[in-house]
C-alpha cells in the first residue's frame, strides 16, 4: 500500500491492517520455505508496508 492511502485510514483500521500484514508475511515466509511460493518479492513488499504502518502509528502516538 502507498503511504498516501495509509494516511487516510483511522488509527483502529491501521492497527487491524498491521495484524493482517504481519500474518500475511508469516504465511508467505512459510510458503516460500515449503516451495509453494516462488515470488520472494512479496516478503519485501509486506515488510515495507508494515514499516509504513508502524511509522504512521508512532507519529500518532507522539502527537
Amino acid at each position: 500500500m502507498k503511504l498516501k492511502e495509509l494516511k487516510d485510514k483511522p488509527l483502529a483500521e491501521l492497527e487491524k491492517l498491521l495484524r493482517e500484514q504481519r500474518e500475511h508475511l508469516r504465511a508467505t515466509r512459510f510458503a516460500i520455505a515449503a516451495s509453494q511460493e516462488s515470488n520472494v518479492r512479496k516478503v519485501r513488499n509486506a515488510r515495507k508496508t508494515i514499516a509504513r504502518i508502524l511509522t504512521l502509528l508512532k507519529k500518532e502516538v507522539s502527537k
